[in-house]
């Protein structure tokens, strides 16, 4: 009997700390809010609903516990997610300060920094057209993607209207070469640029959709 009733206490015992342990946390957390919670659910129907073993009043506590577990849940990872983001973006200001210290390292991350921006940048179009071009030579024609006017040093020496037009390669668009060309060597296209990059990518293979150009005069005076 005694060895049966140790056996019973070592299985129990754990199993009553842990609940005894939950239960205390559960009512610290809640007690303070108990008052306002009840006397909001006092108003409900669940005030006079029982349930299996549990009174209408067990069941008004249960209940008031448990919404202000929910709350306290969610509070605390709001709190989390604001404090996250803050130390995120302290962090990397911080990292930019110091990067912007570094000699030689501050030139390539600012150039890297600019080229990512205007890329990613938003309510600007990073290239303005789809274009054909003569390229790599007379007779040979591939798509390009306009992007500005070419430098004004480039333009001034060269008594020239040029527009630096980026050429991707096939079948990664992220490499290419960007080449100035004349403006009546440009031919301008209506093809949207994620067509053009579309069959770009596919080596020719996944072709663009027809259109009926209207007017092949180009449409760049606000580059």
């Amino acid at each position: 009997m005694k060895k049966y009733l140790l056996t019973g206490l070592i299985l129990l015992l754990p199993l009553a700390v842990t609940i005894a342990i939950i239960a205390f946390v559960v009512n610290f957390l809640t007690k303070p809010f108990m008052g306002i919670v009840s006397h909001f659910l006092k108003q409900t129907p669940l005030a006079n609903e029982s349930f299996f073993i549990f009174s209408p009043e067990q069941m008004l506590q249960l209940s008031s516990q448990l919404i202000i577990l929910v709350c306290l849940f969610l509070l605390i990872l709001f709190l989390g997610m604001i404090a996250r983001w803050y130390l995120v973006h302290w962090l990397i200001q911080v990292s930019e300060r110091i990067l912007h210290r570094l000699p030689l390292v501050n030139k390539v991350y600012k150039a890297s920094k600019e080229i990512i921006n205007s890329f990613l940048g938003q309510g600007k179009s990073t290239f303005k057209q789809v274009v054909m071009v003569p390229f790599p030579g007379n007779g040979i024609y591939c798509l390009g993607l306009l992007s500005e006017k070419a430098p004004v040093e480039c333009r001034e020496r060269s008594n020239l209207q040029l527009y630096s037009v980026f050429i991707p390669t096939a079948p990664n668009p992220t490499n290419g070469f960007t080449i100035m060309f004349k403006e009546e060597e440009i031919h301008f296209m209506e093809m949207k640029p994620e067509d053009a990059i579309k069959y770009i990518v596919s080596c020719g293979t996944v072709a663009p959709p027809e259109t009926h150009p209207h007017d092949t005069h180009p449409k760049i005076e606000g580059v």
